[in-house]
This record gives structure tokens, sequence and C-alpha cells, in this order.
């Protein structure tokens, strides 16, 4: 305050960020070819209550209870066929089908937030109801794509890791070609050309001191190893 002294005190303010809910759910399953929240679904018509049709999936990029989905069941062809989890999305089987009931049916289900004002979006599922055999062989249609698809990826794989180790082997052979190639004559270090008259010649230098010694030797065939030993004189007049 103004006072005289001035006394004072002080307060902490909270300050919470709520979310806003402005994002409307997505939904990821199920999706066609063109982008629209639509699929199609065979079941067998011999399949027991609660077998598992479909699930749709969705997201909701809001945070906290705006971000939560509920799903819901608006229109369906027979309200006795199939049940909609709320809160997983999942679309099973309440009955088993009869021999009266239709061989396709639509469902809508409608996926909305949580928010004050809920934003929601809407999946279509069609189920195809077939007989048992018809259900085995898309399945199986199915299970060849698949499987087709691992294959070439498999293959792709194969085809890789064999070029790297064909690179690899053709560099062995080139650095081992190049080792064989080099000189192993080691004597064409020391021995010098023959002579004229076909003898060979061989002469080392060596120093002792300040001497200089050229040892020399000329080996012929039929003769004995000669040896001769001058010294080097050339160094020692220069000095003088």
């Amino acid at each position: 305050d103004s006072g005289t002294p001035s006394l004072s005190s002080n307060v902490t303010v909270n300050v919470y960020i709520l979310d806003q809910n402005d994002n409307v759910p997505v939904i990821l399953h199920p999706v066609s070819a063109n982008g629209s929240a639509e699929g199609v679904e065979e079941i067998a018509r011999n399949v027991n209550a609660g077998h598992l049709v479909t699930k749709v999936r969705a997201y909701d990029a809001d945070i906290g209870y705006n971000g939560w989905l509920l799903f819901s069941l608006q229109e369906v062809s027979d309200h006795s066929l199939f049940g909609l989890d709320r809160y997983t999305g999942q679309i099973r089987t309440l009955r088993s089908f009869t021999e009266t009931d239709e061989a396709q049916h639509k469902l809508l289900i409608l996926v909305k937030d949580n928010g004050n004002i809920s934003l929601s979006a809407t999946a279509t599922v069609i189920v195809k109801v077939v007989e048992p055999k018809e259900a085995f062989a898309a399945s199986d249609v199915k299970n060849a794509v698949k499987d087709e698809e691992e294959n070439n990826m498999t293959f792709y794989l194969i085809i890789t890791l064999g070029s790297v180790s064909v690179l690899f082997v053709i560099s062995i052979i080139v650095l081992i070609v190049m080792q064989c190639s080099k000189s192993t004559d080691y004597s064409s270090k020391y021995l010098q050309d023959t002579n004229y008259d076909g003898t060979l010649c061989h002469s080392i230098q060596y120093r002792s001191g300040d001497k200089r010694y050229i040892i020399g030797s000329t080996i012929a065939p039929g003769s004995n190893r000669n040896t001769l030993v001058i010294p080097d004189r050339s160094r020692r007049d220069s000095g003088e």
C-alpha cells in the first residue's frame, strides 16, 4: 500500500489452459479405395453368435475428454443381428443367421467425441453373408495375395543379399590376383645382367668406417666361385 511503512502481501494465480474441441474424429478403418469411410466385410452364414465382423477405428487429435470417442449404430437393416461396442467400435453378431436373413446388410456407424459441442464422423460397413465355401474361397484369395506380397519381398531381399555377396567375392578375387601378380624374384634386386660370355656377375658395396669396399664375384659354368675385395680409394684420394 502507500502507507508509511508500506505493507504488502502475495497471491498465487494458477492459469489452466483448456483444450478447445476443434478437431473432427477421423475414421481410420474402414476406408475405401477412393478415401471414403466405407468398407465391405464377408462372413459365412454358419458363424455363431459373438463372431467378430470388423472393428471401426477412429482418431481424434484433441486431448483429454475432448479426444474420447464413442461409437453408436445409426442405421442397421436388422438390429437383432449385429451389435456395436460403444467404446471399442467392435461389431459382432448377436445371433446365428437363418435362411430367411438377407444376404447383405448395411450398417451406419456414428463416431463422436466428448466435447461440450461434440463433433462427429460416420462410417459405413456393408456386411455380405455368404455360404461357407464362398467365404473360404474369399479367405483363400486374400491369403494368396498376402503370401504373394511376402514372397516378392523375400525375392527382392535375396537378390540384394546375393548382389552384395557377389561384389564381395569379386573384390577378394581382384585383391588375390593383384598380390599374385607382384614380382617374387628378389634376386633381381642384387644380380646384374649376364656378361657377353654368359657368366654371371654379382657385386656388393659396403662401408666400414671411412673405407668403402666393393666385393665382386663372377660365376661361370664349370668354374669355382671367384671373390675379389677391392677397397675404394677414390674417397681417400679425394680427401687428400
